[in-house]
């Protein structure tokens, strides 16, 4: 097992990455003052429950927890105000109190709804994040929770740090193809922001990555997770550093939302839009390498580059402009610099958004 930590005064927690740590779960949130004698509440998906909850409720039980459990469906549209209300039903009629925790197993989605339960159950309660998928790496760690209106993403939310971050990597053995390669993408994004060195590791071993070869997976998803503990350690509520995360998020998020939270898994969405950020860059001057290496990087982990055919460049921009990172009529954009090193841009015109769109359109593809 190892062990990383975010670095928040007295929010700090840590984030354990190993094998078969969902046996080790109870003795973990023991050590980080979970109570016993008050219920807890397990959300978790449909593709998920069958495969780790009663493994999970069995590891808890015996370690002295009462339980309850919340199924929702997979996927981004379980990430709504509706079924944000059908988990709290459950948490009021199951008597969780002040002292109770709400556990996340499962990806980015559970780990956002879930979240946001805790942080707005009694105005906030513990929060645990038992992440079952490569993309959560990223999305477990730093506290943001929310859920999504139709119009914008994430734009109903919180700051709610987790107590502790369990990162079974067990369980990634059961993603599907798609799931992974979507996942990587935010591995290689950290690569991308922050370690050109990383990026370049990510190429060399994007076949031992995609076929989740165990030692290499490990290695990526705790320098993942490391470099992100450091961004939110420095800037937990994002007003400065923490935004350089969000490389390909402006675009990405957009085109989810015009897709209807299910057309584009997350990963992917964010793929098209870290090509559409190195685009931008270089027509404002930046070398065009950073295009050429962006897309090949991307393309090792056969994750798109274009967007979709016969997706309209206006609905893009509408979808845009309802994100929380348009602010005083200008759109924030995180642009690389060189691989490695970003920088956050607040004034991008909409002529240079529109310009990007229809370049990324000339090699759109079939969804």
């Amino acid at each position: 097992m190892r062990t990383l930590n975010v670095n928040l005064g007295e929010r700090s927690y840590p984030i354990y990455i190993g094998e078969g740590l969902l046996q080790k779960s109870a003795e973990l949130i023991a050590q980080h003052g979970v109570s016993q004698k008050s219920p807890l509440l397990i959300v978790t998906d449909d593709h998920v429950a069958p495969l780790y909850l009663s493994q999970l409720e069995g590891h808890l039980k015996a370690g002295g927890y009462r339980t309850v459990s919340h199924i929702v469906s997979s996927g981004e549209k379980s990430k709504s105000l509706a079924v944000f209300e059908e988990v709290m039903t459950t948490a009021i009629q199951a008597g969780l109190d002040r002292s109770s925790a709400v556990l996340a197993l499962g990806g980015g989605v559970v780990g956002d709804l879930a979240g946001f339960v805790a942080a707005t159950y009694m105005r906030g309660i513990t929060f645990v994040q038992l992440p079952t998928t490569i993309l959560a790496h990223d999305s477990s760690v730093g506290g943001k929770v929310a859920v999504n209106h139709p119009l914008a993403k994430n734009m109903i939310g919180a700051f709610h740090q987790p107590a502790l971050v369990l990162y079974d990597l067990s369980t990634l053995a059961t993603l599907p193809p798609r799931e992974v390669r979507a996942g990587l993408a935010e591995v290689v994004k950290h690569g991308l922001i922050w370690d050109e060195g990383f990026a370049d590791w990510c190429d060399e071993h994007a076949a031992e990555l995609l076929g989740l070869s165990l030692p290499e997976l490990g290695y990526a998803l705790e320098k993942g997770c490391s470099i992100k503990a450091e961004v939110v350690s420095d800037d937990e509520r994002e007003n400065g550093r923490r935004a350089i995360l969000n490389l390909g998020h402006t675009i990405g998020h957009a085109l989810e939302a015009i897709g209807g939270y299910g057309t584009l898994l997350h990963g992917e969405a964010i793929a098209i839009g870290m090509v559409g950020s190195a685009l931008l860059a270089v027509n404002r001057g930046k070398p065009q390498e950073i295009v050429t290496r962006t897309k090949r990087l991307l393309r090792r982990f056969e994750l798109p580059t274009a967007i979709p055919s016969g997706w309209d460049e206006e609905s893009i921009i509408n979808a845009m402009m309802h994100d929380k990172k348009f602010r005083e009529d200008k759109i924030v954009f995180v642009l690389p610099e060189s691989i490695g090193k970003v920088s956050i841009v607040n004034d991008i015109q909409l002529s240079e958004v529109r310009d990007v769109l229809r370049q990324l359109k000339e090699e759109g593809y079939d969804v």
